[in-house]
């Protein structure tokens, strides 16, 4: 989504760049590294290869990823080459704990490293603790970090509930120490859900973090920075360092340790807009074929992410490797991770009046359809890394998302669209629900065919909620192509609110086991519950 930074003024349809001393990059450097030293605690940001004393160290903390019933990912991240170990167990003693033997961490994966464990008990409490070992030594081994996370109930009547938001570090907005850093991730802990929804946008690649930023009223907002984060993401190890530069963030290590993710991917993984084939004019890019940045950005995301798609054998590039997947939690809940980045077709004006690519590509959508007919779940989410309804430009003529402002019968991307609201009605799929973020507010749209100029699918609902550490900005106008009713919405009135200026966002869903009655939560950072809608289960739509 096109957003301006910090301190310019938006531009409709503009990308402004952002101004830049000749050498500030060199002039930093110092305290660039002091100041992210000091947002980890002193816990030790040395590179790896100035790093080579001692015994390997896991300072930026674990995270869990894509759980089920029996499995899940533990990712961790070395100072140094070491061999990843993972034990197991019921108890936080660490009573019988189960050890799984994970990858040697080197400089080919940024000494990053993810263990699969598999065999799980379902519905349970697991603890879990990383301990680096000496590659040469096993018997050297690092002071083990500690995590635990939920498995996903096998029985009904267990229920579910789950968080999700987007948008992190975007706009310039960065950790500032004066506020508490990234303060959302510590009261979505305190909710203590049984995973989290990141909708995408999970960096900001092409988002430089000054030091600091003059807000309107005179206050001034201050940044942890970095090296990485003073230009835009090209290398590779520029990228790596976008995800470790939220990793700085205590908020953000304290929450990874307690609660597991399912992450997706959008557009600022890479660079803001982006699509496939597409060659940039951008001043700020020395490297100007998207393809060749979304690749590295790619690699990087699947070093610090722990997704399962992104982990199976084949190495990179493996025709397996992919973003979008099912992760499947119990009977109550599907969740369908859709990727609308990595296949779509380029931004247009979307009124082409053919178009088998759309947002998804051909083949994610009928693996989409195969999917959703195939699932027993009572809950099918739709997790979408952009809405459907909402006009997101790119630029004075092109169209981002799928909505371009026609609220006739669909053309370019919506094509695809109506073709899957066709099917999931034709097919009679139940309890289908769509969540995604993108757009930095908060809002829930309900479809209804009685609104709209496509009428061949059943109603279903759209819920938005974001940014979660990023600047908050004005509501998009609807698309009336399938009937979006917008029945709430909290958004800024201008453009690139900080979050000293506007709350951040995020929603809860929440299923009754007994029920089967799914609620959801659109919530403000502070513990205000903005909106709530209780949806019944075993409807086509709702």
């Amino acid at each position: 989504m096109s957003h301006p930074v910090p301190g310019s003024s938006p531009v409709p349809g503009s990308f402004p760049v952002p101004a830049s001393a000749p050498a500030r990059r060199g002039v930093l450097r110092g305290s660039l590294a002091a100041s992210a030293a000091l947002a980890l605690g002193g816990a030790g940001l040395a590179a790896p290869a100035f790093a080579l004393s001692g015994r390997p160290r896991a300072a930026w903390g674990v995270q869990t990823g894509d759980v089920t019933a029996s499995s899940g990912l533990v990712w961790v991240r070395s100072d140094r080459p070491a061999r990843m170990i993972v034990e197991t167990s019921a108890t936080e003693s660490f009573r019988r704990a189960r050890r799984h033997r994970g990858p040697l961490l080197g400089a080919g994966t940024d000494f990053t490293g993810t263990t699969a464990l598999r065999g799980l008990p379902a519905g349970e409490q697991i603890h879990y603790r990383v301990t680096l070992a000496d590659p040469d030594d096993p018997r050297r081994t690092g002071e083990p970090v500690t995590g635990t996370f939920r498995t996903a109930p096998d029985r009904r009547r267990d229920g579910v509930r789950f968080l999700w938001s987007g948008d992190v570090a975007g706009q310039g907005w960065g950790i500032n120490p004066d506020v508490g850093g990234f303060r959302a991730y510590d009261e979505m802990r305190r909710l203590d859900p049984d995973f989290f929804l990141c909708s995408g946008d999970a960096i900001y690649a092409d988002g430089v973090i000054e030091p600091s930023v003059t807000l309107p009223d005179g206050r001034i907002w201050r940044n942890v920075t970095t090296p990485e984060k003073s230009k835009v993401a090209e290398t590779l190890d520029e990228y790596r360092g976008n995800f470790r530069y939220n990793l700085l963030d205590h908020n953000v290590r304290a929450f990874n340790a307690r609660v597991p993710s399912i992450v997706q991917w959008d557009d600022h993984e890479v660079r803001n807009n982006w699509y496939p084939g597409q060659i940039l004019d951008d001043p700020r890019y020395t490297e100007k074929d998207v393809d060749v940045l979304a690749a590295r950005a790619a690699r990087a995301f699947g070093e610090y992410t722990p997704v399962s798609t992104l982990h199976l054998p084949g190495g990179h590039g493996g025709r397996g490797r992919r973003v979008h997947r099912v992760v499947r939690y119990g009977p109550l809940l599907d969740v369908f991770v859709l990727d609308m980045r990595s296949y779509r077709n380029r931004n247009s004006p979307n009124r082409q009046a053919d178009d088998t690519t759309g947002i998804l590509g051909a083949e994610q959508l009928a693996w989409l359809k195969r999917e959703l007919a195939a699932s027993t779940a009572v809950w099918k989410v739709l997790a979408a890394d952009m809405p459907i309804g909402l006009v997101v430009p790119d630029g004075a003529a092109d169209f981002e998302a799928i909505a371009q402002g026609d609220p006739g019968a669909p053309l370019g991307r919506e094509l695809q669209v109506a073709e899957l609201l066709r099917f999931v009605k034709h097919r009679r799929i139940t309890g289908t629900l769509w969540l995604t973020a993108d757009v930095h507010h908060t809002s829930a749209q309900h479809y209804a065919p009685e609104r709209a100029a496509f009428k061949d699918f059943a109603p279903f609902w759209e819920f938005v909620s974001g940014p979660l550490a990023a600047g908050g900005f004005p509501a998009n106008a609807l698309d009336g192509t399938f009937g979006p009713e917008r029945v709430f919405v909290r958004a800024p009135e201008r453009a690139n609110l900080s979050p000293m200026e506007s709350p951040q966002y995020f929603g809860e869903v929440d299923i009754d086991g007994h029920s089967g009655d799914l609620t959801v939560r659109l919530r403000a950072e502070g513990g205000k519950v903005l909106f709530s809608k209780v949806l019944r289960p075993g409807r086509v739509g709702q």
